[in-house]
Parts: structure tokens; C-alpha cells; sequence
């Protein structure tokens, strides 16, 4: 096995080579190709990586917004051309008299001629015809249908599959118009994708100012002219009816106007919008420019109606209302409002980009300012340096020489990591990179699986060679069976998780499959080279051990004391998530979280309460964040849905921003956080249910059942924990808990592998002698691995920042359970179950026999 073929030695230095050049264009910040001799031919450095690792949101700073449809206005909205159609079929096109009713999604027509039933009846069919081409059908759906009452109304509703593939069309075409808007501001790479069949995700990376980008996201932008009524006022349309075809709408000056519904000419005619300043009173205007359809539409409009006024409506309101001097037919005209040169051009990009198809709404939003993401690149580097250094000084303290090797395999195994990650153009998440420190943490458990075993070989009396191969040939299996419960964790985070939380979960996968290529390939390599120079008669592998040799603890004797305290912490924690439940963030209770950092001296959390609460927000939490001029504002759900989560916020940040610099806002509605909630608890479960499987598949069934119960003991301790200090109980808390679910795996499969070993070798051996017996003989490596990943969680809890310490506090807690309950609770439970020796399980058969024998 130490003897290794050219091809595998080939196949090592490739991986080693290939991975340091995809990480060098993140170290030279760019494509290092420009920088080789220009006399090289281009074939031989085209092939040259130059991807780089993709930085997350909140490491760069950006917004990350989920937009919804809003399935209730393209009801309404459909349901009000529908009657139009309708009036115009029945009353214009075959002057068949009728009333209207609208009742949800459906009209309700009574006709005042019911001897025009059939009539009326024949000629609406063209409405239900399922062709693509007309505007009541989608993609060949039928979307309204046509029937009549006993009592003689017809009644046209839309159907709900009719709807669902209108929404879906629209979603592809808000996608369409939302790149148009964005690519219009100039911000590099951006992300627009569906979800589902109603969403929109937008991610836009290094944009500062949210509030500008959702206003140029969220905005409809629909522009439209309509003639307003020349005789009635709104007020008097109130008052005495609304003439037919009329309506009432709002306009910006705080008047209302009335309308004629029908619309003279749309925003779709707009060839050109550009921002600009009026000749005469310097005021911000926004002009525009027909196509040849459009300026001959408009110009007929305007030569029929001098004298009248026109209103251009934006979104539902009247932007302006002036009246026709005379007929317009150079195709252009202005809009004047209250604008700005920022506004003006924002609502230039908007009429340029075209308008939404329909309403979208902010169901959920994450924004992360360029300070706050620096902070945390700052951070996170820290931590990472810090943990890595701490794992390689504790691993050359405990094995000498051989630590050297382990701390080699270990750098190469990073390398590789951010090569991989660079090569997929994978987005690195502050979670991410506490992925890669847990990765560093649990790498290490590998080496010292095979250098805890060559030891155990040497004592056992094998020569140097030989216990070098034993050590690699035995201590693979059990590297691997540990390895792979903690990806199925990883897996499930990845399936069932979203945004940082997938980042940690693909950082974490790549790591444990980087670690097995570097324990197997390259740390075996590296100890053969070492051997076939030096031949060494005997093996000095561990220096310094804080578990002494051999140790003979019973701690099966101690299993009802333990288990006596477990179930008492069990039910203690289980009381406390009773009384006084989890401090749940937004992710699952919805409501806006909001962290500003004082732009001069330390922040004012009694000042900022004050402010807070005359704006009649309900229950608003002010708190201290880490540093003393950092403070997290909680803002509860409001009642108004997402629209007035999103009210709440701009009175938040409009309120702080002269004093504080606005650094992170994250909005959940309650659609979404319903969501997560349930995503969460399916992934715990999922992930429990699929290490069951695994553990049954690969041990006996008392194996399985005893790793479950730990994982419940460890979940539930966990929880406590949550309950008992306070933290804040989020997404990051799920992805804890299945971090600590695939690490206590992890230590339980190691002991159960060495059972499983111990119960072939041993069997005359008592079964509680022979756990006792395998827990001692893996408690060196157990110690060494729970200190090498605390090392490097305790420095993500001491550097990593305030964003990510709840996260980081909890895994290091769990590690400290996983360690336990692998020793305390896997175990005894064998014992519980009846697990047998080897010669326990003959003997049952031949006790069987004999006795018949006598009967």
C-alpha cells in the first residue's frame, strides 16, 4: 500500500498543481494570464484556469430580494378587462342589453331581454376559446369559462388552472423586464431566477442602496393615458353615481380625478425615455418618445380633443393632468412632477426597461451594506487563520513528524477546497467559511484515525511497515463510514436550505470529499516517501497524549448515572422549550431585523427606543450588537402583510440614517417564514431518517436505533441550550443542528466501527466489557478530535464576528454533547437492545438443540 504506481503519484501531483493554480486568480485578483511572457503561445496558457471564488452577499454587501406575484390583482385586473370585453361583445358589437356584477373571479350578467339568452350565450364563446392567440386563453388553457344559471344569468369565470399558467407567463416576462432595469444601473453580475411558479428571485451584489433598488424592482411602471371626464369632477361622481366606463383615480397633487376607463394609448408605444430639465422653470422632468403607431395614435388623440385634459397615469396615479393646447404630432412629450434627478432618472430606466406585467410583491428581503461585508470578509479570514494555526500547533505538538505530514495533507486539503469552490464559481457565504474551519477541525479526525491506529499496531508488535499499512488499510473504513453521515447532514442543508446556509452546506460537502482524497492519497504518499528514505526499525508517532496509553475506564459502569443525567437534562430542556420557548428570529416568525452602526461615538439604544416608538410599529426590540456602537433593531410582523413589513423598514432606516449607517436589513414575510419553519423541521427530520438508514445498512439494527437516540439527545440538549441562553433561533440554528447531528454521527460511528471490530476479534468477551474495551481504545483520537475542532470553532466564536456567534456558540456546544453522548448514550444503548458477542449468538442455536434433544 506505501508502495504507490506512477500513475497515482501522477494523479497527486496533478490534483496538487491543478488546485493551486485555481486558487492563484483569487490571490492575484484577476486573471494572472495577462501577466505570463507575451512570446508564450496562447494554446499553452488558454487552458490555464481563471475563475475566482464568488463572494456572498454578506461578505461583499448587496441585496438578495424574493419578489411574489401578486396573484389577487391579476384577478382583479383580468376580471375588469374581462367585463370590458364583455360589455363590448354584448352591448357594441351586438347591442344586447345587460347588467354586470362582479362577485370575486367571477362576472355575474343578467340580461334585460331574457329572450337574448341564447343569443348572448353564442356570442361570448369566443371568450373561452382555447387558443393562444386570444386574450382570454394562455399557451392553449381555457381561462374563463361560460355557463348559465337556472334562472337565466350567465356567468364567466376564471379558472384557477387558467390563472396559475398566467402567472407563470408573467413571471417570465418580469424576469425579462427586472434584467432590462438593473443592467440599465450598471452593477456587475447580477442573479434573476425563478422559483416556483409565482417567484423571482433578484440578487445584486455590491449595490448599496436597497431602498432605490426596490423601488426600481418593485415598480410596476405601467404607463397609461386616459382622457379625464369634461363635465363631473370626482367629488361629484361620488356624490351622484359613476357615469358608465368612468372611474376614480388618485392623483399626486393629493386630488382625485375622473377617468374614462378606457385606455387611449399605453406605455407599450414608448421607443425612448430620457431624464432631463424643463427650459422654462429648471424643474426635473422625464420626456418620452412614441414609435410610429404610437405618435400617430397620439397625435389623432390630441387633434381631437384640444381643449380637454389628458392625464398621464403612472401606476395607478395621475402623474399630470394638462390640457390640450394643441395637437401634438411630433410623437414626444414630457412628464413633470415632483421629481428629482435621481427620480427622473430612475423613472426614465423604468419606462425605457418597460413595465411589469403585473404587481410583484417583496416577500422577502436580505441587504447587506459594503461596510458590514467588509467587516465580515475581515472576520472571517481572521478566524480562518487563527483556527488553522491552532489545529497545526496542537497536531505538532501531539504527533511530531508525523503532525508535519497531517499539517501538509491539511493545507493541501484548503488548497483544494478554495480551487474546487473556484472552478464551480460557488458563492462563499460568511457560513461558508465557517464550513471551511469545521472542515480544517474535522480533516484533522481522519489523520489521526490512521496515525492512532499505526500506533496501535506498533504495540501490538507489527514492524514499522507493517503497522504503517494496517494503520491506512483499517482506519479507511471507519474514516469513510463517519465521513458520509456527516454528508448526508450536509446534503440535506444543501436540498432544503437557501442563500449562506446552502454556501455552508456546499463548503462543508466539498470539504469532507477533499479530506478523504488527502487522508487516503496524499498523506499515504507523503509517509511512504518518508519510509523508502529512511526505513525506520520502530515508529515514534505520538509525542504528547492527554489520555495516557491504556486506559481501562469503565464507563459502562457509570452508563445508569449517565443515562440518569441525560434524561434529566432531556426533560429539563424539554421544560424550558415548554415555559419559555425559542427566541425565534424572522426567518420563522416574520418581521424585519435592521443592524445600523453609529456613524459618530457610541450608539444610543434609549434614543433609538424613543425614536422607534412613536413611529407605531408594535413591539420593537433594541439591542446591543457586539461592538458598543452596534445595535439590532427587531421590528415584529406587521398586520399589513408584506407590503407594510416593507413600510415599516423605509420608517425605520428614514428615521436612524442622519446618525447611523444602515449596514444590514433583513425582511421575512409571513408567506415565506411559514415556509422556512416547515422547511426546517422537514430537513431535521429528513436527515435523521437518512442516517438511520445508512447505520442499518452498514451495522446491526441496535446500531442504528442507539445513534438515533444519541442524535435526539443531542438535538434536544441543543435546544435547551437555545431556550436557556437566548439565542436567536434562525436559519443558521437549523443549519447547526444539522452540523451537529452529521459530528456526533461522526464520533458515534467511530466507536461503533470499533465494536463491530471488537465484537469478531473478542467473542468470549462480556459485551459491557468489550464496549468498555472499545470506547478506551478510540478515546485518544476521541479527545484529540473534540480539541482540534473546538480549537477551531473557539476561534469563529472569538473572530468570526457577532453575525455568526449564536451559530458557532451552538456547534461548539454540540460537539461538547456529541463527544458525550457517543460515549454515554450510543453505547449503553447496545447494551439496552441486547446486543450479542459472536459466541452468545452460536451458543443460542446449540442451547435450542440440546434442549429438544431432552424433551
Amino acid at each position: 500500500m506505501l508502495q504507490f504506481s506512477p500513475i497515482r503519484t501522477a494523479l497527486i501531483a496533478f490534483v496538487a498543481l491543478y488546485g493551486i493554480l485555481l486558487v492563484l486568480p483569487n490571490i492575484t485578483n484577476g486573471d494572472y494570464r495577462e501577466n505570463l511572457p507575451l512570446w508564450l503561445p496562447a494554446w499553452t496558457t488558454n487552458w490555464l484556469p481563471s475563475n475566482q471564488i464568488v463572494l456572498g452577499l454578506d461578505l461583499q454587501g448587496g441585496s438578495h430580494l424574493l419578489l411574489q406575484v401578486n396573484r389577487d390583482d391579476i384577478v382583479t385586473e383580468r376580471v375588469r378587462d374581462l367585463r370590458r370585453e364583455i360589455r363590448s361583445i354584448l352591448a357594441n358589437d351586438n347591442a344586447i342589453g345587460h347588467l354586470i356584477a362582479t362577485e370575486q373571479d367571477r362576472l355575474i350578467i343578467t340580461l334585460t331581454d331574457p329572450e337574448q339568452l341564447e343569443e348572448a350565450r353564442q356570442v361570448l364563446r369566443v371568450v373561452e376559446t382555447p387558443v393562444s392567440t386570444s386574450v382570454f386563453s394562455v399557451g392553449g388553457t381555457v381561462e374563463t369559462e361560460i355557463s348559465v344559471t337556472d334562472d337565466g344569468k350567465i356567468i364567466a369565470a376564471l379558472t384557477q388552472q387558467g390563472i396559475d399558467e398566467r402567472m407563470s407567463a408573467l413571471v417570465t416576462q418580469s424576469i425579462e423586464v427586472i434584467r432590462r432595469r438593473i443592467d440599465e444601473l450598471g452593477t456587475t453580475e447580477p442573479t434573476i431566477q425563478r422559483q416556483g411558479t409565482d417567484r423571482v428571485l433578484v440578487q445584486v451584489p455590491g449595490f448599496a442602496d436597497s431602498e432605490r433598488l426596490k423601488d426600481l424592482i418593485s415598480r410596476t411602471a405601467r404607463l397609461t393615458f386616459h382622457m379625464v371626464h369634461p363635465s363631473i369632477s370626482a367629488e361629484q361622481a361620488r356624490s351622484q353615481g359613476l357615469p358608465v366606463g368612468t372611474m376614480i383615480m388618485p392623483s399626486v397633487d393629493g386630488f382625485d380625478e375622473l377617468l374614462f376607463e378606457e385606455v387611449s394609448l399605453g406605455g407599450e408605444s414608448l421607443i425612448d425615455a430620457q431624464p432631463g430639465f424643463d427650459q422654462q422653470n429648471g424643474e426635473a422632468i422625464v420626456s418620452f418618445r412614441f414609435d410610429t403607431r404610437g405618435a400617430i395614435v397620439f397625435a389623432e388623440i390630441t387633434s381631437a380633443n384640444v381643449g380637454r385634459r389628458f392625464a398621464i397615469v403612472l401606476d395607478g396615479q395621475v402623474v399630470t393632468a394638462p390640457t390640450i393646447q394643441t395637437a401634438i404630432t411630433g410623437g414626444s412629450g414630457q412628464i413633470s412632477g415632483s421629481f428629482n434627478a435621481e427620480t427622473a432618472n430612475d423613472l426614465a430606466v423604468l419606462l425605457r426597461a418597460g413595465a411589469l406585467p403585473a404587481t410583484l410583491d417583496i416577500i422577502e428581503e436580505r441587504s447587506v451594506g459594503p461596510s458590514l461585508g467588509a467587516d465580515s470578509v475581515q472576520a472571517g479570514l481572521m478566524a480562518g487563520i487563527v483556527g488553522s494555526i491552532g489545529v497545526v500547533a496542537f497536531m505538532l505538538i501531539s504527533y511530531g513528524l508525523f503532525g508535519v505530514f497531517a499539517s501538509i495533507s491539511l493545507t493541501l486539503n484548503i488548497i483544494i477546497i478554495l480551487g474546487v469552490l473556484s472552478m464551480l464559481g460557488a458563492t462563499l457565504t460568511l457560513p461558508g467559511i465557517a464550513g471551511i474551519v469545521l472542515t480544517v477541525g474535522m480533516a484533522v479526525d481522519a489523520n489521526v484515525l490512521i496515525f492512532e491506529r499505526m500506533r496501535e499496531e506498533m504495540v501490538g508488535g507489527r514492524t514499522a511497515h507493517q503497522a504503517l499499512e494496517a494503520g491506512f488499510k483499517r482506519a479507511m473504513g471507519t474514516i469513510i463510514d463517519a465521513n458520509v453521515t456527516t454528508f448526508i447532514a450536509a446534503a440535506v442543508l444543501f436540498f432544503l436550505g437557501s442563500g449562506p446556509i446552502q454556501g455552508f452546506a456546499i463548503t462543508l460537502a466539498i470539504g469532507i470529499l477533499t479530506t478523504l482524497f488527502t487522508a487516503y492519497f496524499v498523506t499515504q504518499f507523503i509517509i511512504g516517501r518518508w519510509y523508502a528514505f529512511r526505513r525506520p526499525k520502530t515508529l515514534k508517532i505520538q509525542l504528547f497524549s492527554l489520555v495516557p496509553g491504556a486506559t481501562k475506564i469503565p464507563f459502562m459502569a457509570w452508563r445508569k448515572m449517565a443515562m440518569g443525567f441525560s434524561i434529566i437534562a432531556m426533560i429539563a430542556s424539554i421544560g424550558l422549550f415548554a415555559v419559555q420557548g425559542l427566541n425565534l428570529g424572522i426567518d420563522f416568525k416574520g418581521g424585519s431585523s435592521v443592524e445600523v452602526q453609529a456613524i459618530v461615538g457610541d450608539a444610543d439604544i434609549a434614543d433609538i427606543r424613543s425614536r422607534l416608538g412613536e413611529l407605531g410599529l408594535g413591539d420593537v426590540q433594541v439591542q446591543g450588537f457586539g461592538t458598543p456602537n452596534d445595535v439590532l433593531i427587531r421590528v415584529e410582523a406587521q398586520d399589513g402583510g408584506d407590503t407594510a413589513q416593507q413600510d415599516a423598514v423605509r420608517l425605520v432606516t428614514s428615521a436612524l440614517e442622519a446618525d447611523y449607517d444602515i449596514r444590514r436589513v433583513e425582511v421575512v414575510g409571513p408567506t415565506v417564514s411559514g415556509e422556512l419553519a416547515i422547511a426546517g423541521a422537514i430537513a431535521v427530520i429528513v436527515a435523521i431518517f437518512a442516517v438511520l438508514v445508512y447505520v442499518w445498512l452498514r451495522f446491526e439494527w441496535q446500531f442504528a436505533v442507539g445513534s438515533i437516540i444519541a442524535l435526539i439527545h443531542d438535538v434536544i440538549l441543543t435546544i435547551g441550550l437555545y431556550s436557556l441562553i437566548g439565542f436567536e433561533f434562525n436559519l443558521s440554528s437549523i443549519a447547526a443542528i444539522l452540523t451537529i447531528v452529521g459530528y456526533s454521527l461522526n464520533d458515534t460511528v467511530v466507536v461503533y466501527d470499533r465494536v463491530r471490530e471488537n465484537l469478531r476479534k473478542f467473542r468470549k468477551l462480556k459485551v459491557s466489557d468489550l464496549l468498555d474495551l472499545s470506547i478506551n481504545s478510540m478515546l485518544s483520537r476521541t479527545v484529540l478530535t473534540s480539541i482540534t475542532t473546538i480549537a477551531a470553532l473557539m476561534a469563529l466564536v472569538i473572530f468570526g464576528g457577532e453575525v455568526i456567534r449564536g451559530f458557532t456558540i451552538s456547534m461548539t456546544w454540540g460537539v461538547l454533547v456529541g463527544t458525550y453522548s457517543s460515549i454515554f448514550i450510543a453505547a449503553p444503548v447496545l447494551l439496552f437492545f441486547g446486543l450479542k458477542t459472536r459466541e452468545n449468538v452460536q451458543k443460542k442455536p446449540e442451547e435450542k438443540r440440546t434442549d429438544g434433544a431432552q424433551v
